[in-house]
């Protein structure tokens, strides 16, 4: 399990409300946990603690947020929860629920210790609100702390191997083991029942348990199995909205993994929000998941090799376009020389009559003279010649 929660795909953000491949709202085992119907059904189904045997959703209160802020941390999927006990002879008493949720097959050794950081936080803060609330100080001799029941659910395929016992995180604890503090948890482990256990439950909760045990084409044909399409409509029959959003998304991203066309899985969800989930079942029954899979790879194995393709003519268009260019380029650049050669010639010619022209004047020669002068050292016309002298004569 991440000590951080990560970033979430940009895919996680959208609800299922869009239903598009780009767009799966990926919900995670803790908004499920915070849920108050399915945190209820989970305490009833899957704690073997009596005293849970009726809690009900108004039974709980989530206080997580106020731990995180106490431990200035947030594990990937943990919840706190404060639970109002019922019975007569524990009313008065609160029960704190720390439940950890590992997704993924690698088992994570140090979940005792990140539970003990729980307990501790949830133990001294009951002292300092009994204190502050009630007057009772936690180091008077009649003190107690209330419960905590620790959780882990897994839903790896793996088997869960690491120590249920805080002391099996503790060197030498065969020696020091009286000095030192211990406690094990409640393991919750998914694959540890069948698809006919979950469903025998016939709530919402085990529903989406068994959702989260199909991965693959195999597991959906073994589900199907055990599902009665009557049996599945009654479980959501009076769902309450937030919850059946819930399970629409979790079937959702279920369709996406197994590569169900996306019409097809939004005409799935449609029903299930519809409180006709057996149709999900029904008909997925009968579709080769492996096929359209197959089929689906196949176009895009195509798509990529046509995007490869225009990819290559608009690199080849592009460097024909960069020959063009560098063809005008250099077009440009003699234009521009020859144009300046012959902007430099012409005022060398300039100078040159200017210069005859001078020097007719200090010889003291005819205007006429320099007009013959200019006409021999230049392809000029009488009338051009005798333009020019015109011109520069005065400024001699």
């Amino acid at each position: 399990m991440k000590k951080q929660q990560q970033k979430k795909k940009k895919a996680a953000s959208h609800t299922s409300g869009s239903l598009s491949a780009g767009q799966v709202r990926d919900v995670n085992s803790r908004e499920v946990f915070k849920d108050p119907i399915l945190c209820a059904q989970f305490l009833r189904d899957y704690t073997g603690i009596s005293l849970l045997e009726n809690v009900q959703p108004e039974d709980i209160e989530d206080v997580s947020e106020k731990y995180h802020a106490y431990l200035g941390i947030t594990f990937e999927a943990d919840t706190v929860k404060k639970i109002r006990l019922k019975h007569k002879d524990t009313e008065n008493i609160p029960l704190y629920m720390i439940s950890l949720i590992e997704h993924k097959s690698d088992v994570d050794y140090n979940i005792s210790m990140q539970l003990l950081k729980y307990m501790a936080c949830i133990w001294h803060d009951y002292g300092k609100e009994m204190e502050k609330t009630a007057g009772s100080s936690a180091a008077d001799k009649n003190f107690k702390y209330p419960p905590i029941l620790p959780i882990v659910y897994y839903e790896g395929a793996n088997e869960w191997t690491a120590g249920l016992h805080l002391k099996d995180r503790i060197m030498l604890s065969d020696v020091f083991g009286e000095y030192l503090p211990d406690f094990t948890y409640r393991l919750v482990r998914l694959h540890d029942y069948t698809n006919r256990e979950l469903l025998n439950k016939g709530d919402e909760m085990s529903l989406l348990m068994t959702l989260n045990k199909a991965q693959t084409p195999g597991d959906i044909s073994t589900l199907w199995e055990n599902i009665q399409k009557d049996d599945i409509n009654k479980i959501i029959l009076n769902t309450p909205a937030p919850t059946l959003e819930i399970i629409v998304s979790v079937a959702w991203n279920l369709l996406m993994k197994l590569n169900v066309p996306i019409d097809e899985a939004k005409e799935y969800t449609k029903k299930i929000k519809e409180r006709q989930m057996g149709y999900l079942f029904e008909n997925m029954e009968k579709m080769d998941i492996q096929k359209e899979r197959q089929k689906t790879e196949q176009q895009r194995k195509r798509a990529d090799m046509q995007q490869h393709r225009a990819d290559m003519q608009q690199q080849r268009a592009d460097m024909q376009q960069q020959r063009a260019d560098m063809q005008q380029q250099r077009a440009d650049e003699q234009q521009q020389r020859a144009e300046k050669a012959e902007k430099e010639l012409e005022e060398k010619n300039e100078q040159g009559i200017r210069t005859i022209i001078s020097l007719c004047r200090k010889l003291q020669a005819t205007k006429e003279t320099a007009v013959t002068q200019v006409m021999e050292n230049s392809a000029l016309s009488n009338v051009e010649a005798r333009g020019k002298v015109d011109l520069y004569w005065e400024e001699n």
